[in-house]
Parts: structure tokens; sequence; C-alpha cells
């Protein structure tokens, strides 16, 4: 998910994700710094971080006309990460296993099903294969790989209109290798809104 090195701190990999997501700009607010410093020092995981961020992305994409339903300020995700917070926190009380292991493979039974369900009507999902995997990158990966599968699914004109609506939320971020990121998450929410499909993590 992340472009950066593995020695990119927390803020660098918030407002990575945040531009990512948000599809344009290149810096927070020091308002939305204050945000990323309370979750720095109260040790949030950058995992579930990036999804509430995502969760509030995609809501914000959801619930705007078309081609403006792009977040703000990154302290319009607050909620999100905090409901988010709650959740991680509630599945690790009293398990010996690790929060993440059991949010991966959770995420895994929702994706496999999804997939089983849509084979139904889209044969060629049917190909796919779908072994466990291990950690959120890797669980990130697969469902990438899954809703680029059902994209090619779609009619042409349907599936061309879908990459050029994802693109243009995507033109404000400003490297390549980014915008290819935002493009990808924003025709990932946009399939998903077309197709009414659920959460996945």
């Amino acid at each position: 998910m992340s472009l950066l090195p593995d020695s990119a701190t927390f803020h660098e990999r918030v407002q990575a994700l945040f531009v990512t997501y948000r599809g344009r700009g290149v810096s927070l607010s020091p308002e939305d710094i204050d945000l990323v410093d309370r979750w720095a020092e109260a040790e949030v995981p950058f995992e579930v971080v990036a999804r509430g961020i995502r969760l509030a992305a995609e809501k914000a994409l959801w619930d705007a006309p078309e081609g403006a339903g792009q977040l703000k300020f990154l302290r319009a995700c607050r909620r999100t990460v905090d409901a988010e917070l709650t959740k991680y926190l509630k599945r690790a009380a009293g398990k010996t296993e690790a929060p993440e292991a059991s949010w991966v493979t959770a995420r895994h039974q929702k994706l496999v099903a999804l997939v089983r369900r849509l084979t139904k009507e889209r044969p060629a999902l049917a190909r796919l294969s779908l072994p466990p995997v291990d950690g959120f990158e890797a669980s990130t990966r697969q469902e990438h790989l899954v809703l680029a599968a059902l994209v090619r699914t779609l009619p042409f004109p349907e599936r061309l209109e879908l990459l050029r609506e994802a693109r243009a939320l995507a033109s404000g971020v400003a490297t390549a290798e980014a915008r290819r990121s935002s493009a990808r998450f924003h025709r990932d929410a946009l399939l998903k809104r077309r197709l009414e499909l659920p959460a996945l993590w």
C-alpha cells in the first residue's frame, strides 16, 4: 500500500496514505498534524489508522455528487479511526493471538465469501486463487487483485467510464507512482459503490 521505504515514520506514512486517498495535495494542515501526533502518542497501529482513513474516504466519495467526493482534511477521518480503534481493541481483548492475525483472517474469509457469491453472475472470477495470507499488506494486495478481476468482468464501456473517473479523482497527486496508487483506490471505491459491495475489512 505504501510507496514509502520501510524506514518512513508514522507521520510520513499517514500523510502519504491520506494524499493517496484524497487524490490531491502534498501535505497536511497544522491541525491534521496535531491529530497524527495524538495517534502516534497513543500508539494507534498504522493499519487501524489506514482502515479508518480509507473508510472515511470511501464514504466521502459515495455520499457526494460524482467527481466531488474527496476528503478535505484528515480530521474528517477522526470518527472512523476512533471506531476502528475500538473494534481493534475489542478483538484484541482476552485473545492470545495477535489482533492483526485475527483481523487478516476475518478479512480473508469475507473476501472468499464475496468471490463465491459473485462467481454465480461472473463466472470469470472462478479462476481466482485466494490462499490465506499473512499480514495487512498481503491482505490488501489480495483485495486489490479481486477488485481488479471484478473490474474486468464489467462491460467495456462501463469499465472505461469507471477507470476514467478514477484517474480524474487521482489527477491531483504529485508523482506518477502515487497517482497510480490513488487511481487504484478510487477505482476500487467506485466499483464497490456501483456494485453495492460490502466492506471487506
